[in-house]
Formats: C-alpha cells, structure tokens, sequence
C-alpha cells in the first residue's frame, strides 16, 4: 500500500455490486478508508446493477451511486429499464448518470442503439444537472463526432472513465469541457502512448479511477482490483506531472468534489 498521513483521494469509478465484492465488501472499504479514499463511485450498468449502487450508497456513507445502461447491455434492456434510470437519477445518493457511450470492441448491442441511449443519457444528465460519464471501447471517432453534436445543443458536464485515447481524441474531448479520468491501464508497461498523452492533460481536467474489480494496477496487476489501489494509478499520473501522490491525490480529489457538487 501507499498510504501516507494526510493524504485524499476519491475512485470516480468502481462496481461495488459485483460478485467478486459479496464476501468482503466491509473489508474492501475499510482498506480504501485507511488508504485515504474520502469518496467511491460505484457505477451502474443495467438497471438492475443501477439499483444495486443506490442501495449501497444508501448503506455505505463513504460511497456515491452512478446510475445508467452501459451500452453492451442497452440491446438486452427492457422497455421501462430507462425509465427506472430516470427516476433513480434524481436521488440524493446518486452524483452521476452513466456509464454510457458507445462500444465497437463486443458486438451485443447495434450501433444505432448505442446512440440512442447515449443521447438518451445526455439528455438526462442535464434534466437532473448531474454530470454523465462515458464509456468508449474502439469507438473513439463515434463519441467524439455524437459528443461534438451534442456540444451544438448546449455544454456537456462529463467525464471519459477509464480514458485510453490518443491525442487527437483527449483535445476533442477537452474542448468540449470535459474530464479525463485515469485508470489502472495507465502503470502498464504496454501504454507508454498514454502516459503521453497524460503528460498533457491540464491538472484541472484529470480525475482518477479504479474501475474495480477489473484491471488492477501495477503491481497489482493480475489481483481483483478494489478501490484502495487508485493510489498506484493516481502515483503514475502524479509523476508523469512531476508531483508526489500527496499532491496529486489533493488535485484530483478536488477535480472530483468540483465536477460532482460533492
């Protein structure tokens, strides 16, 4: 672990209601707590899981639902799923709408789809003034060009989670207003490329995620992820700035607190 004394940070992106947490969420937490996580998000993906976050928000002080049908699950969703997102949207426990976007990676969910409940949650996120966040898998082109028309209806309030695009995509995607968030993929070995492009990110637009229990970051790669480890993503981004953890975990801790009125 790299827990220091004084030192804060928030994982904008866990899911607290998979299996893999049922035996020892209480545990989980309490190494976050001693880690210095302040705030978890735990993300929804179906409506089922969106109801599942809210309730564990509602148990757990230290955590905060995001609520939404991500879109390799949208082609399998019932026609009042949506429905039943937007009425959990505005619950005092949830900070977000999401995660939503677009994916070309599984083939679940058409393309068209997709986009209809991308700009589905868009338009939700404004109507509960909540950001979105977004899921993009091998569709970057796709979520920029629905972003850039939907920046022509009015400001976008969100964030790329688990952000693995280039440059090209991260100034698009910047200039539209919103927030890059940093998962565990940044510490591989294999993602030099992206550690560049992280390089260039303003340190008012970064945030920093786990998106547990997938992906661990160095040197825990392999190992089931939980919040506590965001201080190896968060570490790597902080040098990459030449800033130490503490300093970086207090600027994206603030980033958070900024873009999700906690």
């Amino acid at each position: 672990m790299l827990y220091n004394p004084g030192m804060t940070l928030i994982d904008t992106h866990a899911h607290l209601d998979e299996q893999s947490f049922e035996t020892d969420l209480s545990d989980v937490l309490l190494r976050a707590q001693q880690q210095g996580l302040e705030t978890i998000f735990t993300i929804g993906v179906t409506a089922e899981s969106s109801v599942a976050a809210v309730q564990l928000a509602k148990e757990h002080p230290q955590l905060r639902a995001v609520v939404g049908i991500q879109p390799n699950y949208v082609a399998a969703a019932s026609p009042d799923d949506f429905d039943l997102i937007a009425g959990l949207a505005s619950d005092p426990h949830v900070v977000a709408v999401g995660e939503t976007g677009l994916d070309r990676y599984w083939d679940w969910s058409p393309l068209d789809l997709q986009q209809d409940y991308f700009r589905r949650h868009i338009a939700l996120s404004r109507s509960v003034d909540k950001p979105f966040i977004v899921h993009c898998r091998d569709a970057d082109a796709d979520v920029v060009a629905l972003l850039k028309a939907e920046f022509q209806t009015g400001p976008l309030i969100g964030v790329m989670h688990s952000f693995c695009g280039n440059t090209e995509t991260a100034t698009a995607c910047l200039e539209m207003g919103l927030f890059l968030s940093f998962a565990g993929m940044l510490t591989f070995k294999s993602n030099a490329a992206l550690r560049e492009v992280a390089k260039t990110v303003p340190l008012d637009r970064v945030l920093v995620e786990t998106d547990s229990p997938y992906l661990a970051p160095v040197p825990m790669r392999g190992k089931r992820n939980e919040p506590a480890y965001v201080a190896h993503t968060a570490r790597c981004l902080g040098e990459l700035h030449g800033l130490t953890l503490e300093e970086i975990g207090r600027i994206t801790t603030e980033n958070a607190k900024r873009l999700f009125n906690l």
